[in-house]
């Protein structure tokens, strides 16, 4: 499902984490990532290279494009869709892995999450960035090119198509991916304490020094507004994701109507619940990036009964008239180990 991703405004900025002082035992570096950017914060006990921790960061973000990014068409998964035909492709282990997780969250979604969606997004007119009203003819020609079914893995490193239009787009869920792969490079340094940002999309470990917690604010999600909505405070010292995706920053107003860029795989056009904003509490980045976009596709009501099911922490919030209407779902209630303010 491709989304536009919620920035989120890290607390550090809003709060103290970034305010350095002489004595900040913090350590910080950030650059461009994946039409975004990236920021690593971190402190250990022991010394650490920045300077090479960063170059390795910043090998890892590069081998990481070449293999998922969308935008480039030498990338492993351009190259896939670029393939009119359907025997197997070589793609390598890591693009399958990937496609297995966003399956198990589109089947979950009951199929309104899928990587395949992108040319009912092209037809709806949100890459040109100009609105179309398709006839129901176009919108059934163009559904039978999406299905998360028609992707086929006939090795644990190789992707075939079921026909040879299909389009793979792994953009809601390679930027999760991307921040395990940069959390593991800290973790394999031996740091235990960090916070790893890409897009807006991240992953604590840890504490900040004192045993302070790390914060993270998500912001409302309003159009037009970058304000403070909700601040959490993680208290675990395992890894946590904390992944937000949003419908308020990309869609069309057209004929008195509000059209999302969201879009529901299963009817092909954008979603008309209430939900705006959804935020995942989660061990894993991958899944939890899958899943922010999964449960603003399916709204608060259909998504805190998967949620609710799986035990996962999600936190939507919807907008009713001029009214921002926080659900939890039941995890998130009972959790001991993160507070939202």
């Amino acid at each position: 499902m491709l989304s536009v991703f919620v920035r989120l405004i890290l607390v550090l900025s809003l709060a103290t984490l970034f305010s350095c002082t002489p004595a900040d035992p913090i350590q910080k570096f950030s650059g461009p990532a994946q039409g975004s950017t990236y920021n690593v914060s971190f402190w250990s006990e022991q010394p650490v290279d920045a300077a090479a921790l960063k170059k390795q960061v910043e090998t890892e973000l590069e081998r990481i494009d070449l293999v998922m990014s969308n935008y480039r068409p030498d990338s492993v998964i351009e190259k896939f869709n670029q393939q009119q035909g359907t025997e197997p492709v070589e793609v390598g282990t890591e693009l399958v892995q990937l496609i297995e997780q966003a399956r198990f969250v589109s089947s979950q979604s009951l199929g309104c999450y899928d990587l395949t969606v992108k040319p009912l997004f092209e037809l709806w007119g949100f890459k040109a960035d100009k609105f179309n009203q398709p006839s129901e003819a176009q919108l059934q020609q163009t559904l039978a090119l999406v299905g998360m079914a028609k992707i086929q893995q006939p090795s644990p490193s190789m992707l075939a198509k079921q026909i040879p239009q299909l389009r793979v787009d792994v953009s809601s869920i390679a930027q999760g991916w991307t921040v395990a792969q940069l959390a593991h490079i800290l973790e394999q340094a031996g740091i235990d304490n960090y916070l790893v940002e890409v897009g807006g999309e991240l992953q604590v470990k840890g504490k900040k020094p004192q045993q302070q917690a790390w914060k993270v604010a998500i912001e409302k999600p309003l159009p037009g507004e970058q304000t403070l909505q909700k601040i959490i405070t993680v208290q675990q010292p395992e890894p946590l994701a904390v992944m937000t995706s949003g419908t308020y920053r990309h869609y069309f107003d057209a004929d008195g109507k509000r059209y999302s860029h969201v879009l529901d795989a299963r009817i092909g056009a954008p979603v008309k619940h209430n939900t705006v904003s959804t935020t995942v509490l989660i061990e894993n980045p991958t899944l939890g990036d899958a899943w922010s976009t999964a449960f603003l596709c399916m709204g608060s009501s259909d998504g805190k009964a998967v949620a609710d099911r799986l035990g996962i922490k999600v936190l939507f919030i919807d907008q009713i008239g001029d009214e921002l209407v926080e659900i939890s779902s039941e995890a998130l209630k009972h959790t001991k180990t993160v507070t939202l303010q």
